[in-house]
């Protein structure tokens, strides 16, 4: 299989080139290929001819785009709308990764693929607007909503805890949850996905839920981090973007492709880092 990714650079991107390295890939980031400009997205999608275009790329400066919407819209709206374009005129499918963030948080049971979205936040209003754009103009779509998304390189909630552990005690949020992804589990689900031509919108992230805090303490645990870790409420650390209070996500889609448990992927991750991979 013939396939595109963009965003390779960030996480997910660096992820899914090693789950799908037996296949022909060309892994592109913005330096080669800006999807926001749809003559170019066009003329990529002409020239590479994919089978398939997994599109891993977005804006995630959750809160600079309260003040500052445009830099989101472009990256999670207009980018992928571009994306479906091209890809609708070649007949190609096309993968595009959403977020938690299109739910307000006010349930109080996990979120299914069919609960209806009510972000909260501009960022999420942004990856909303992807999301129905994908929907809209290439019918032969997978729509993934995942959340909390780390790797052992990049700039996440994991990797800044560790840079913390330096300090005598350290507080964390305790009243949010949501679903901990590590990112090869997800990069591994989508490598799935992809065989199956059951198009539609799915959750893949980590099975169950958590806190921050209860996050916190499972990473520094499977690190060996002895570092005391003191729960405290959202509103001690106020941000201008409102997170989802609990975007716990769970699937009942048909094909049923599940992750492993939060806790497996802090497991890997803590492995990954002894290991230096």
């Amino acid at each position: 299989m013939r396939i595109l990714i963009t965003g390779a650079a960030g996480q997910l991107g660096r992820s899914l080139q090693v789950t799908l390295r037996s296949h022909s890939l060309i892994a592109v980031d913005i330096d080669q290929l800006d999807i926001s400009q749809l003559d170019a997205v066009r003329a990529a999608v002409q020239s590479y001819r994919p089978d398939v275009v997994i599109n891993a790329a977005a804006f995630n400066e959750v809160d600079t785009a309260e003040t500052d919407p445009a830099p989101a819209y472009k990256g999670n709206a207009l980018a992928p709308r571009n994306l479906a374009v091209a890809t609708a005129a070649q007949g190609i499918p096309l993968v595009h990764v959403s977020t938690d963030y299109v739910f307000d948080g006010a349930s109080t049971r996990a979120y299914h693929e069919f609960d209806r979205p009510n972000p909260r936040s501009v960022y999420g209003a942004s990856k909303l607007a992807g999301e129905e754009a994908v929907r809209e103009l290439n019918h032969r779509h997978y729509v993934i909503r995942t959340a909390w998304l780390y790797h052992p390189i990049g700039c996440n909630f994991p990797n800044a805890m560790r840079s913390l552990a330096e300090r005598p005690s350290v507080r964390v949020v305790s009243d949010q949850y949501g679903s901990p992804t590590y990112a090869p589990h997800l990069a591994d689900a989508i490598g799935r996905l992809i065989t199956t031509d059951a198009f539609g919108t799915y959750h893949l992230a980590g099975q169950g839920g958590t806190s921050w805090f209860d996050f916190t303490r499972t990473l520094y645990s499977d690190l060996g981090i002895t570092t005391p870790v003191h729960p405290v409420p959202t509103a001690e650390f106020p941000r201008p973007a409102p997170r989802p209070r609990y975007s716990v996500l769970t699937t009942v889609q048909d094909p049923c492709i599940l992750l492993p448990r939060w806790e497996e992927g802090v497991r890997a991750f803590a492995a990954a880092l002894r290991d230096g991979t």
